[in-house]
């Protein structure tokens, strides 16, 4: 009965999605455009958006498909006695994840060009389109992530009758190993995508030549408009679908401890099943949650999507408790003679991830909106130069990053105290309970911020632009609140991760002072820096090209800087410039992430990478927050600037603040958000290979 429910709704979730996509894709881009010229128009900048973005992720497949074959082999003969079953689950994991990130992808590309559109009939309309976008993204992603899960599960109940539940969800693990591994790629093959068209755009375009953003004479747009789907959608989409998956497993293989004792078979697995359902449920709180976004004046637009926010954090909350006394065992325990635990603390744990998720969201809104006290701040430094601009930046973005850690710890204490090392994990779950919704209000940004690009370019005129650009501005800040939640979430889920790395390793504690785990720690630490150093890197190289081909043309096209009528620039080369330079810069921090469990792990075993991973998390989230909020805060407060204040747009005060968006674009598209698939990645890793570690593991100390 409860696979069925649980069935029953991720089929929910997809026919939801679908009926948007439907809706979307229905309306007419001739109704919304003033002249049949205007209509050729809007269609072909959609057409090269969505030609480059699906040729950036045809090219990216190619290489994943390589790692994918590659990696299962691996996991065929590494994972002792289930590497088959293994590989089937990170095959099934890594295929829903390419075809989610596929899906939203195609959505928003539709999606962009008819909200342009409809800014000519009504706010109200536009709006409505770029929300259903969002919409096929978030419930077709939780979807997908709800069916595949158990549908993998009752496959792999077929493929090995008479296996243990323990052993079952372990190899389940696989499932969210796939996931975050197209997360890796997607975010950061896609943050150095679309930060390299980004930078070249903004320091040859509005720095050098003085022309607006977006303006269709930059032979850059087209690359930075491809950007925000390929890192914003595909990326961050393979980034949440990763979450999802992996707290999941992860409270699907402590469970399977938990509850190992008890008698009642039907109660049995209805708790072990739970953490799918607890998820599923959050589909219908998602989906209530909608009927509320609706906006009546621009003023209204970035309040009516954190209410749907705040709303299906309510019902959630709601729903969860007699569910859980429902379907959770009065007692357990998570080790025979141990410490006996209640219902009544699994919820207690489920509430405060929820919570604390939500509020993780709104601080990240108060430090990277424009409307409050520290972006201002920023913009005022502005009025001094470029460098106390980003000395402002820093300064907010460190200082952002403890109140989001204080939550973290209070939530991780909380499941703790009430329910153990199952406790973390279900925080997890309870913090990714309203996904459908977060990243429906996610998605919306990239898709609106498209629209006011294919405005301007198209030329539809300053009153259109005013609309998209409110539409914007809400998705921007919503786009932050999204980085903040998944940020949070992320530091959950690789800590119930690492709990069920720590169970299964048959580790009870960990003594910090030991040698082992005590490098572990400091070189775990060191392990964002590098990851994040790499990253950035990358994107000043990539960057490097952009801006060489930016100027060549101004200089080589005969009229195009002046705008003579019948010049176009060439989109395509810089297109070209940003997948290649991507997919190329990506392998480095791809690899750094994946090798470095795997040779710890086997090198100096088990002890030492639990001191890898606590170190990694500590550090890579506090970083994490830190560069997402600095780079948020450099972005609005030029866009404080350009509202009209401080001088606005062209003064000094706006070209200096151009200055620290520009540094800030990789801080919160790229480097800062990959920090999330790093301390994921390496944990899902050490799960799925734990009994590989604990056999062979440890061959440099003796074990």
């Amino acid at each position: 009965m409860t696979v069925m429910f649980i069935i029953g709704l991720g089929v929910l979730s997809l026919l939801v999605a679908f009926f948007f996509a439907r809706q979307v894709g229905a309306i007419s881009i001739a109704e919304g455009a003033a002249n049949e010229h205007e209509a050729d128009r809007l269609k072909e900048i959609s057409t090269a958006i969505s030609e480059g973005a699906m040729a950036f992720l045809g090219r990216e497949y190619r290489i994943l498909a390589l790692f994918m074959a590659i990696f299962g082999v691996v996991i065929y003969f590494a994972v002792v006695d289930s590497g088959g079953a293994t590989m089937f689950a990170f095959f099934a994991g890594a295929g829903i994840s390419i075809l989610s990130g596929y899906i939203g992808m195609r959505i928003a590309t539709l999606g962009n060009v008819r909200t342009a559109a409809a800014a000519r009939i009504s706010l109200e309309k536009s709006f409505s389109i770029a929300f259903r976008s969002g919409a096929v993204m978030g419930f077709g992603l939780t979807g997908f992530a709800i069916l595949g899960m158990i549908l993998v599960y009752l496959g792999l109940e077929k493929m090995l009758p008479g296996l243990s539940k323990e052993a079952l969800m372990e190899i389940l693990s696989g499932f969210g190993l796939g996931g975050s591994s197209v997360a890796l790629f997607g975010r950061v093959g896609g943050g150095i995508y679309t930060k390299a068209a980004d930078v070249g755009a903004d320091l040859v375009g509005k720095v050098e030549a003085g022309i607006p953003e977006d303006d269709p004479r930059n032979p850059a747009v087209i690359a930075d408009n491809v950007g925000d789907n390929v890192g914003d959608i595909a990326g961050m989409g393979a980034d949440l679908f990763g979450s999802v998956a992996e707290s999941t497993c992860a409270a699907l293989v402590i469970g399977a401890v938990a509850f190992e004792a008890t008698t009642d078979e039907t109660l049995k697995m209805n708790a072990m099943l739970f953490p799918i359902l607890a998820s599923a449920i959050g589909i219908v709180a998602s989906l209530i949650s909608l009927f509320f976004a609706r906006p009546k004046t621009e003023d209204k637009v970035e309040g009516a999507l954190k209410l749907t926010l705040i709303i299906s954090t309510i019902i959630m909350g709601i729903a969860l408790y007699p569910l859980t006394m429902m379907m959770v065992p009065a007692d357990f325990s998570l080790t025979l003679g141990g410490t006996v635990y209640h219902n009544t603390g699994v919820f207690y744990s489920l509430a405060a991830g929820l919570i604390s998720g939500m509020l993780i969201g709104l601080i990240t809104e108060y430090y990277t909106s424009h409307r409050y006290k520290p972006v201002r701040e920023v913009a005022n430094a502005s009025e001094t130069g470029s460098a106390t601009n980003i000395i402002y930046g820093l300064s907010l973005g460190y200082n952002s990053a403890v109140l989001p850690m204080v939550l973290i710890a209070v939530t991780v204490v909380i499941g703790i105290s009430f329910a153990g090392m199952y406790g973390i994990a279900m925080a997890a779950i309870g913090m990714l309970g309203t996904i459908a919704v977060g990243l429906t209000i996610d998605a919306y940004g990239p898709v609106s911020d498209n629209a006011g690009g294919i405005a301007e370019m198209a030329e539809m005129g300053k009153d259109i632009r005013k609309r998209t650009d409110a539409l914007d501005a809400a998705g921007n800040t919503t786009a932050a609140i999204g980085k903040g939640f998944a940020i949070g979430s992320a530091a959950l889920t690789s800590l119930a991760l690492t709990s069920a790395f720590l169970t299964r390793a048959h580790l009870d504690t960990i003594n910090m002072m030991d040698p082992k785990v005590l490098a572990g720690i400091l070189l775990g630490g060191a392990l964002p820096f590098a990851f994040s150093a790499m990253t950035m890197r990358s994107v000043g190289q990539a960057a490097f090209d952009m801006i060489a081909e930016v100027r060549r043309q101004f200089r080589e096209i005969p009229g195009l800087l002046e705008g003579k009528p019948g010049v176009r620039a060439d989109y395509r080369k810089c297109v070209d410039i940003s997948t290649a330079a991507s997919l190329r810069q990506m392998i480095a921090p791809g690899l750094l992430v994946i090798l470095t469990p795997l040779l710890v792990g086997f090198m100096f075993g088990v002890h030492t990478l639990a001191g890898v991973l606590i170190g990694a998390l500590v550090v890579g989230v506090m970083l994490a927050i830190s560069m997402a909020n600095s780079g948020g805060a450099w972005d609005n407060a030029k866009k404080y600037i350009e509202t009209g204040q401080l001088g606005g747009k062209g003064s000094d005060t706006h070209k200096a603040a151009v200055v620290g968006d520009t540094v800030g674009d990789p801080f919160k598209d790229t480097s800062g958000p990959a920090l999330n698939i790093l301390i994921k990645l390496m944990a899902i890793i050490s799960l799925v290979f734990v009994p590989f570690f604990v056999k062979y593991g440890g061959m440099l100390l003796n074990k």
